[in-house]
């Protein structure tokens, strides 16, 4: 009777152990991303700036409102 080799044994359970810490990996970076709480569209400016306002004047960026 032969009795197995190492490498053979340790083989599928290093393969498994790697498949779940990249599943886990996985689900940690979809968390974080997912439910961070940083939300950057709430902290940069919209529409025109300063500069700009000050390259094509005051009411350019106003629109129209038809009376």
């Amino acid at each position: 009777m032969s009795t197995p080799v190492e490498s053979e044994t340790s083989e599928p359970s290093a393969g498994r152990l790697r498949l779940i810490d990249e599943i886990g990996e996985f689900w940690s970076q979809f968390f974080v991303q997912a439910f961070s709480p940083y939300r950057p569209e709430l902290h940069y400016m919209r529409g025109p700036g300063p500069a700009w306002r000050a390259k094509h004047g005051r009411h350019a960026a106003q629109p129209d409102r038809g009376v």
